[in-house]
């Protein structure tokens, strides 16, 4: 078939399907996020900026914050960026099982976490980048961005996460950016949850990371090296998360994030344009941090950024002794049979096409609702 008529055959059954030159379906997503502070946001922002995505809404939990306050900023950034159309539905403050209190009495028996999240009540000397303060989890310290006039939508997250497989089955991806407590909460109140999504993305899980420097970031894995932030903070969510019965499962564990980072060159690069998006990131954004949770919305995003991934059986220990919360893993062959899900992990990105991704991303201008 000669080029010219092709092309006019592929229009004509675009317009039989309702769609324009060049259009198609759009990805429908939600995201769910402990969406605390500039770190967690700049992930969401690479999100909504994608123009084949449909952003059904951003659910939080708490992790690396509280909940109240992460649910405040995301109101705000999604108030200055023009993107009120996305719902904001307010999860889990705690984890399932796993607590404060629990957690003095675990380092007590086994050491200090370097890091704990919402529950950090000290930073250590080795502290070199802007951190959050300390406080109790029905507290919303006053915001430096402003306070939001919005509010977050009626539901709760996991019966929005539900009502939402539900509606669109077969359709929706799930990027899992922070603890799991929603996900593993949606799964309990709808056992075909996780049959009916699309697919499951998460930021979680460790191997084998290893940057071949001690920081204040390596100090989080170096010595613990299958223990990953989002799986500690909540293991008995990501246990149930894991064996929930998805169709298709990536994890983006800290190994493919090693050698990241948001370095203030890349940044002042992304905010260099007046747009809203690189407006806010300019103002709010956070410099010095590996790009965790962007590395998890790139893979989905454009999954050529992925340089190396396996197949992985994967679970969580719950016991709660020294590896409480860390990845167990075997080749698929090699697994006990129990209910463990085979899932792509990925170890390694295109660490530079990330960047390109991201900086195209802030720099556009805001997608069509």
């Amino acid at each position: 078939m000669r080029r010219p008529l092709l092309l006019a055959c592929l229009a004509l059954g675009a317009a039989a399907s309702g769609l324009g030159a060049g259009d198609a379906p759009r990805r429908k997503v939600i995201v769910d996020q402990d969406a605390f502070g500039g770190v967690n946001l700049q992930p969401l922002l690479l999100i909504l900026q994608s123009r084949d995505v449909e952003v059904l809404g951003i659910t939080v939990e708490s992790g690396d914050g509280w909940q109240k306050e992460s649910v405040a900023h995301t109101l705000r950034l999604l108030e200055l960026i023009g993107r009120t159309d996305v719902p904001v539905v307010a999860g889990a403050t705690y984890p399932l099982i796993n607590s404060e209190e629990a957690t003095r009495r675990w380092e007590a028996m086994y050491g200090k976490v370097p890091y704990k999240g919402a529950w950090m009540d000290h930073w250590p000397d080795y502290n070199t980048v802007n951190r959050p303060h300390y406080h109790a989890a029905d507290v919303v310290p006053p915001l430096e961005e402003g306070e939001p006039t919005t509010k977050p939508a009626p539901e709760i997250a996991a019966e929005f996460l539900v009502q939402q497989v539900r509606r669109f089955p077969g359709e929706v991806t799930i990027v899992a950016l922070g603890p799991f407590t929603n996900i593993a909460l949606a799964a309990k109140l709808d056992e075909a949850f996780a049959a009916n999504a699309k697919e499951l993305v998460f930021m979680g899980g460790a191997f084998n990371p290893s940057s071949g420097t001690v920081d204040e970031f390596s100090l989080q894995f170096i010595n613990r090296p299958r223990v990953e932030f989002n799986s500690w903070w909540d293991p008995e969510a990501a246990k149930i998360m894991l064996h929930a019965g998805w169709r298709k499962i990536i994890s983006v564990p800290t190994d493919a994030t090693v050698g990241t980072k948001m370095t203030p060159a890349l940044a002042a690069e992304a905010a260099s344009t007046g747009t809203p998006v690189a407006k806010y990131f300019k103002g709010y954004g956070a410099v010095g941090f590996p790009m965790w949770d962007e590395t998890a919305s790139a893979v989905w995003l454009d999954p050529g950024i992925v340089v190396r991934s396996e197949q992985l059986a994967m679970d969580i220990d719950i016991d709660h002794g020294p590896n409480y919360g860390a990845t167990v893993s075997w080749p698929p062959s090699f697994a006990p049979g129990l209910g463990e899900p085979t899932v792509t992990a990925v170890r390694a990105i295109d660490i530079h096409r990330l960047e390109r991704l991201f900086v195209g991303l802030i720099q556009a201008p805001n997608p069509a609702p």
